[in-house]
C-alpha cells in the first residue's frame, strides 16, 4: 500500500500537520494559548465536527427547527464537500442515536455490500493474489444516502430538501478551503491527477486548492439537489446510479443497478460492556467496535487510576491489551449474513479476565497474532470524517462517515462530483478467512461510532481513522473513567496507536512524558515517537449530556473543527 501516495496521508501528515501542544509536566492536557480549547457548554443544541462550516450547518438546523437527527445530516453533508478527501457521498456510514425520550440507543449500519459477480475466484482469475488498495474493484455500493434516508425517516422533523441546503449552496457557490484540510488535500496530487474525472473535480488548474482558497463544487450540487428532490431513489436510482455504473462499465468492474436500488441499510442493536460504572456501546460485527470493548474489558482487572495517565504502567497494559483485543477482532468479525461471530464470548468478563493474564507487566509482547489472519493484507491507514450532535432535548447522535482511503477508489462517477470509496479493500482472497471478498457481502469495516453513559451522563463520542479507531476509543474512556478527564481534555490528551497487528512497534504522540516513552522502550516496545497534535492519532469530536439540562460539546486541536452551540431563539425560529 505504500506505494500509492493516498494512502501515506496517516504517516506523512504527522510531519506535516505537527505543532506544539500545551501540557503541563505531569503530561496532563490544558488551556494553551492558540492551542487548547475549552469545551462548549449550553441549554441547547451543540454541533461537533472537523470542520465548522460543516458543525454551524447542522446549528442552522438545529436553530431551523430540526433535532439532533437533522443536524447530523446536513453537517454529514457538508463534510462530505469540504473534507473531500476524507468524506463522500460515495462512501458508508454509520451511526449510534440516542432518543432522549426513551432512553433507548438506535444503531445504524449502513455499510454497502460489493457488486454481484464479484468475487475472490473473479479476482484471483486475473492474477490477484490479494485485494487491491484502490481502483474498481474495491468499490462496494456507497451506503451514505440511504443511511441519511433511513435516520431521517424513523426520527427527522425536517424534509431532506432543508437539509441537503447548505451543502447545495456550498457546493454551488463556494467555501474556503481551512488549513489542515488544504495540507492533507494536496497529498493527493498524483493520483487525483491520474483520473480525469477525479481532476477535473478535484484539482484546479492541476494543483489542489490552496488554503483559504474558494473552492467548488457545482456536479456534487446536482447530486445533493437530486436527494433533496428525490430522497435516496436520486442517488441509487435515475441520473447519479447511471454515472456510477459507467465508470464501473468503463473500468471493467461488475456493478449492477439493482446492487444499488436493492441496497438498505440495518438497524442494529448496539453492542456494550460495562468499564468502571460506565456503560460503553459500539456498534456490533461487522465493524471493529467490538476491539474496543475487548480493550476495555482487559484493562479492567489492572487498576489503572493508580497506575496513573500518562504512565508507563498504564500505556503498556492499554498497548499489551489492544494488541489481544485485535487479534480476535481480526480472526471472527465478517458480514453476520455470511459467518457468526461469537459475540457474547468475546464479550465475556470471564473470557477477559483469563486473556488478561497474558499481559506481561515487565514485558512487551511481539507475537499476539495467530498465523490465521495473514488473509487480511490491507490493514494501513484509513480515513474518515466523525461528528456528534445534541439537541435542546438530550437526544445525541454520534456518526462516522468515510470514503476510508484517502480520496477513496480515485474513481469519480462523471458528472456528478462524487468520489467512490474504496471500501472493499478490506476483504481478503483468502477463501477459508471469514472476511472473504462474496457479492453482496460487506467486509469487515473499520468506521465505528461510540456512546458511553453513566448514572445520568450522556456521550456521544468517536475518533477516526482505520484500524487507529478503537485503540482510540478504550483510551478516550479511560481517559474519563480512570483519570477524571473532561470531555475537551480527553480528546486533546497525548495517545498512542498501532496500526500494524504484529510486532512490538507502537507509534505515540510527543504529548507523552519523555520518561515514559524511555521506559516504555526499556519493556521492549518500539517506539516510534510522532510529534504533536498531527493527523497520525485521529480526529475526535464528541458531545455530553449530563442529565440536568446542560450539554457540553468538543472538538480537539489536532484538525480544523469545532463544536457549535445553538442560540436560543432570541429572534425568532424557523419551524
Amino acid at each position: 500500500m505504500s506505494s500509492h501516495p493516498a494512502l501515506l496521508s496517516l504517516v506523512l501528515l504527522a510531519v506535516l500537520v505537527g505543532g506544539a501542544g500545551g501540557q503541563e509536566n505531569s503530561g496532563r492536557p490544558r488551556r494553551a494559548p492558540l492551542v487548547g480549547r475549552s469545551k462548549v457548554a449550553t441549554k441547547y443544541g451543540i454541533v461537533a465536527a472537523s470542520q465548522p462550516l460543516a458543525a454551524r450547518a447542522g446549528v442552522q438546523v438545529l436553530e431551523h427547527g430540526g433535532n439532533a437527527v437533522d443536524a447530523a445530516i446536513a453537517t454529514n453533508a457538508v463534510m462530505a464537500l469540504v473534507e473531500p478527501y476524507y468524506d463522500g457521498i460515495g462512501g458508508d456510514l454509520f451511526a449510534i442515536v440516542y432518543e432522549a425520550k426513551t432512553g433507548k440507543l438506535y444503531g445504524l449500519n449502513s455499510g454497502g455490500w460489493a457488486p454481484t459477480g464479484l468475487s475472490a475466484a473473479l479476482l484471483k482469475s486475473k492474477g490477484m493474489e490479494q485485494m487491491p488498495n484502490w481502483g474498481i474493484y474495491t468499490v462496494t455500493v456507497p451506503g451514505a444516502v440511504a443511511g441519511w434516508d433511513a435516520m431521517r425517516a424513523k426520527f427527522g422533523k425536517l424534509p431532506m430538501a432543508d437539509l441537503m441546503a447548505p451543502a447545495i449552496f456550498y457546493a454551488q457557490n463556494g467555501f474556503p478551503v481551512s488549513e489542515v484540510i488544504a495540507e492533507t488535500w494536496a497529498l493527493s496530487t498524483a493520483s487525483l491527477a491520474a483520473e480525469p474525472y477525479a481532476a477535473k473535480t478535484f484539482l484546479v488548474n492541476g494543483r489542489t486548492p490552496k488554503s483559504g482558497e474558494v473552492f467548488k463544487n457545482p456536479d456534487l450540487a446536482g447530486s445533493l439537489r437530486l436527494i433533496a428532490e428525490h430522497g435516496r431513489a436520486g442517488f441509487y436510482e435515475g441520473k447519479t446510479a447511471e454515472a456510477i455504473l459507467a465508470i464501473s462499465r468503463e473500468k471493467g468492474g461488475t456493478m449492477t443497478a439493482a446492487d444499488l436500488k436493492e441496497f438498505q441499510p440495518e438497524w442494529v442493536e448496539p453492542i456494550s460492556t460495562t468499564y468502571r460504572g460506565w456503560t460503553v456501546s459500539e456498534l456490533p460485527p461487522n465493524t471493529q467496535g467490538i476491539a474496543a470493548l475487548m480493550m476495555l474489558n482487559l484493562m479492567e482487572p489492572f487498576p489503572m487510576g493508580e497506575y496513573g495517565f500518562h504512565s508507563t504502567k498504564a500505556l503498556h497494559v492499554m498497548i499489551e491489551a489492544k494488541k489481544l483485543a485485535y487479534a480476535d477482532m481480526l480472526r471472527y468479525v465478517a458480514d453476520q449474513k455470511f459467518s457468526k461471530t461469537p459475540v457474547p464470548a468475546m464479550l465475556s468478563k470471564e473470557h477477559a479476565k483469563n486473556r488478561a493474564r497474558l499481559i506481561d507487566p515487565a514485558k512487551a509482547a511481539c507475537k499476539v497474532e495467530p498465523s490465521v489472519f495473514d488473509g487480511l493484507t490491507n490493514t494501513a491507514g484509513g480515513d474518515t470524517i466523525y461528528l456528534s450532535v445534541v439537541d435542546r432535548d438530550g437526544n445525541i447522535v454520534s456518526l462516522i462517515q468515510s470514503l476510508y482511503g484517502n480520496f477513496g477508489s480515485g474513481l469519480v462517477a462523471p458528472g456528478t462530483g462524487i468520489m467512490l470509496h474504496n471500501r472493499g479493500g478490506l476483504f481478503t482472497l483468502d477463501e477459508k478467512h471469514p472476511n472473504v471478498l462474496a457479492p453482496r457481502k460487506r467486509p469487515l469495516h473499520t468506521i465505528i461510532p461510540a456512546f458511553m453513559q453513566k448514572g445520568d451522563v450522556r456521550i456521544g463520542f468517536g475518533i477516526m481513522g482505520g484500524f487507529n479507531q478503537a485503540q482510540a476509543h478504550a483510551q478516550f474512556v479511560a481517559d474519563i473513567a480512570d483519570f477524571g478527564l473532561d470531555i475537551q481534555q480527553a480528546l486533546e490528551a497525548g495517545r498512542f496507536t498501532k496500526g500494524s497487528f504484529a510486532g512490538c512497534d507502537v507509534q505515540i504522540e510527543a504529548l507523552v512524558p519523555d520518561k515514559v516513552r524511555s521506559e516504555l522502550k526499556a519493556l521492549g516496545h518500539d517506539v516510534r515517537v510522532v510529534p504533536p497534535r498531527s493527523g497520525t492519532f485521529g480526529y475526535g469530536q464528541a458531545v455530553m449530556s449530563d442529565g440536568a439540562g446542560v450539554h457540553f460539546g468538543a472538538s480537539e486541536p489536532r484538525h480544523d473543527g469545532a463544536a457549535i452551540p445553538e442560540a436560543p431563539p432570541i429572534f425568532g425560529r424557523g419551524r
